[in-house]
């Protein structure tokens, strides 16, 4: 039983931020994969909903002529995955997005739902925070942009108001050309689970030199918040790449995650698979980056029966979207 006060069907952003601030108690839909659930368990009973998903102009991904790349809040998990500007650039986006739900999921949900949803386990948020994105809301006025790392503000919550609405994506070319990223999800089943532990790392490396010149390594269930481990990130920039670099990252990440205890595992459990993860991540990173020119698709996953690689990008059944003047 679905218990919708009114259902509203915006057609541009100007119409759905009106809508939005006419009816205060609405809340925005676009896929619905986790606004409908909430409302189907009473959580969000009698709410009115403004859909979005007909808005055209937040759709699809472009690269600009500066270089950034601007990805529509609406574009849904399988478009980013498969679109050849992010399968080009910044494929770690797209390998990212592949592991959220199955394929129903991922053909109707949408990133913007994913980033607005505000979970530490969205699958999206790693591997943007790595990668400096910064996120364009309309509001009806000038509207702002925002840096991802200052919009989370808690577990579920972000910093958009009534009448706020995410339209774009943004990640500045200088943030990913020249970089190669990974991201690692560890999670206890292979397919239609949320993390118990994820980490994206972007680098960019001298081939010649064998240098890490610059790495930034996200993790997401590590904090309330996805997690950039500045520290860690300081003391490797500049290191020879080898053995001595991949057991420092594992040290200090360690030393610098504070992972909460849960039903789904243990602190300690959560620090010992950190630190393997971010090695593994920032070793396959430094292997895209030595491959000069190309992007070598060996796509790890991990589970809690094997963490060995396999090959396979392997889904979870994160949340996508959004509620409360948040999408969905």
């Amino acid at each position: 039983m679905y218990d919708i006060e009114n259902y509203y069907n915006a057609e541009t952003i100007k119409e759905a931020v009106t809508l939005l601030k006419e009816h205060p108690d609405a809340r925005v839909i676009s896929g619905g994969s986790d606004v409908l659930i909430k409302i189907r368990e009473g959580k969000m009973a009698g709410t009115s909903l403004v859909s979005i998903r007909d808005i055209k102009e937040i759709k699809g991904i472009r690269q600009m002529e500066s270089g950034d790349i601007y990805i529509g809040a609406g574009t849904t998990f399988s478009h980013v995955t498969n679109d050849p500007v992010i399968q080009k650039l910044i494929p770690v986006l797209g390998e990212a997005v592949d592991q959220v739900g199955g394929p129903q999921v991922r053909n109707i949900g949408t990133i913007g739902g994913n980033v607005c949803n505000g979970a530490v386990s969205a699958d999206s948020a790693p591997t943007l925070f790595s990668l400096n994105a910064m996120l364009r809301i309309a509001d009806g006025t000038g509207g702002r942009m925002v840096p991802i790392r200052d919009f989370y503000l808690g577990p579920g919550k972000v910093d958009l108001h009534q009448g706020d609405v995410l339209t774009h994506i943004v990640i500045p070319g200088k943030d990913y050309q020249g970089y190669h990223g990974f991201y690692i999800k560890y999670s206890m089943r292979n397919a239609m689970d949320i993390a118990t532990l994820s980490c994206s790392v972007v680098s960019r490396i001298d081939p010649l030199k064998k240098v890490l010149e610059d790495v930034r390594i996200t993790f997401g269930v590590a904090a309330p918040v996805p997690y950039r481990c500045a520290k860690t990130e300081e003391a490797l920039r500049g290191m020879e790449i080898g053995e001595e670099l991949y057991q420092k990252v594992e040290e200090l990440v360690r030393e610098e995650i504070n992972p909460r205890d849960s039903w789904r595992a243990s602190k300690a459990f959560r620090l010992q698979i950190g630190g393997e993860i971010a090695k593994r991540a920032l070793k396959e990173s430094v292997r895209r980056g030595m491959v000069t020119g190309v992007v070598v698709p060996d796509v790890r996953a991990t589970s809690g029966e094997n963490m060995s690689s396999n090959g396979k990008i392997y889904p979870s059944s994160d949340a996508e979207n959004v509620t409360g003047g948040e999408q969905s």
